[in-house]
């Protein structure tokens, strides 16, 4: 089944996403970045080992490919791109860092209103561009290290790192 010429250059094919079965149910992958998701698949039921590791390396392909600061632009094209090439997928989490760009970008957003400063003149200050900002506080945009301690800076505050 699996002996063409175009598999074997496929699955010979390296990516920097990689994924394992966790359960007959759940794939975990972990992406670019290093964020980790968990997507519910039939993946890990099939009896075929050779089948197993394609399925997995398809996933892999699509991580890299897909790949977004976007978190969820990113999942809806991995979702689509899973179903496109018959990978069972019934659903996915939304990465193990989404949790903290929520609470950052909510921090944010507390501190910019608490002072009665609007969202364009916060990302004008801060050299950003307000779509930016606004994807930074709704927590749908990964955000660096430069692009936080300038809008730290614009708040009057800086970044520490602090027990938790």
């Amino acid at each position: 089944m699996f002996k063409n010429k175009e598999y074997k250059i496929f699955m010979e094919t390296s990516f920097q996403s990689s994924a394992r079965i966790v359960s007959p149910t759940l794939v975990e992958v972990t992406a670019l970045d290093g964020e980790i998701f968990y997507i519910i698949s039939h993946i890990g039921k099939h009896v075929n080992k050779e089948m197993k590791n394609y399925e997995l390396h398809i996933i892999e392909g699509i991580f890299d490919k897909q790949f977004s600061e976007d978190k969820e632009e990113m999942a809806n094209n991995i979702w689509r791109f899973c179903m496109i090439n018959g990978i069972s997928f019934m659903g996915m989490s939304p990465g193990n860092r989404q949790n903290e760009r929520f609470r950052i970008g909510a921090r944010i957003r507390e501190i910019r209103e608490e002072r009665g400063i609007e969202a364009r003149d916060l990302a004008k200050v801060a050299g950003i561009d307000a779509a930016n900002l606004s994807k930074i506080e709704n927590g749908k945009h990964s955000v660096g290290i430069d692009i936080l301690s300038k809008i730290a800076a614009a708040l009057g505050k800086k970044i520490d790192l602090v027990d938790i």
